[in-house]
């Protein structure tokens, strides 16, 4: 059975916060939780952690920013139009808890009500498709999946309490049904084992729109006390430089209007 996980309920100060590095083209990141339940092995927010001890627990709480809706509605007086916004990203605004909490949902309802915003929403939770019918109504929306491999074996290692891959396929498949603009983000890519059938498989979705990026395997900034695993693992299926550029010629060839970098970079509403 899954770990339980802590979740404590926080007193936020802010909930719209300028952004950098690969995302500071957006005007502005809105992260509903901190911290995030499904723990990635490689995951680069564990690194803003407040604590030495979050940091090295990334994966076991989350911290549920209970004033991030009162924020929200302090900024009716000054609407959101036309302003960019990237959710999330040191989190994942359909993580397990939103099930019940439906914050990310009580956001949705709030940017759509008050707000001509233009939305990026990054996640690798099937839970999306409960949001189908809000995300509809946006004029300017995109919906990121993050998919990085094809293999269940590498998934359970490096992402071990993430959806299953066939999920994640399955739910950005139903957000390009749907109509809304969609996104596959392979960042990072972790071991393929077979590309040409991979790039198939995300191609049925009916996604035009895909993000690759490199999994560095000795400079990777890892959570503590899963690094040796996931280093294991890549080095037992050959996944090194040579075999990424490999995979990645292929995933050139078969799949249209692909970008290099993170997630943030994905084409938005053009």
């Amino acid at each position: 059975m899954e770990a339980m996980r802590r979740v404590e309920h926080i007193h936020a100060k802010s909930i719209l916060t300028k952004p950098s590095g690969f995302v500071d083209f957006f005007d502005y990141t809105l992260n509903p939780y901190s911290g995030c339940a499904f723990g990635c092995t490689y995951c680069y927010a564990a690194f803003f952690a407040r604590s030495k001890e979050l940091q090295e627990s990334w994966g076991k709480w989350v911290q549920v920013k209970d004033t991030a809706l009162e924020l929200l509605h302090q900024q009716r007086k000054k609407p959101l139009i036309d302003k960019s916004i990237y959710m999330s990203s040191v989190t994942d605004p359909y993580q397990p808890v939103e099930q019940q909490l439906r914050l990310t949902r009580a956001i949705l309802e709030e940017l759509l009500r008050y707000h001509q915003v233009r939305l990026v929403v990054q996640t690798r939770a099937p839970l999306i498709t409960r949001d189908l019918d809000l995300l509809r109504e946006f004029e300017h929306v995109q919906v990121n999946m993050t998919i990085t491999t094809d293999d269940e074996t590498v998934r359970r290692t490096f992402e071990p309490t993430c959806p299953p891959n066939a999920k994640r396929i399955e739910a950005i498949r139903q957000v390009q049904k749907a109509g809304i603009r969609a996104s596959i983000t392979m960042t990072p890519l972790l071991p393929v084992r077979d590309p040409v059938t991979f790039a198939d498989t995300l191609l049925a979705t009916g996604v035009q729109k895909f993000v690759i990026q490199s999994f560095h395997t000795t400079t990777a900034r890892f959570v503590a006390g899963t690094g040796a695993a996931a280093r294991s693992l890549a080095a037992q299926m050959g996944w090194n430089d040579a075999r990424y550029q490999e995979v990645h010629a292929i995933m050139r060839e078969k799949l249209p209007n692909l970008q290099e970098g993170k997630p943030g970079f994905a084409p938005v509403w053009d």
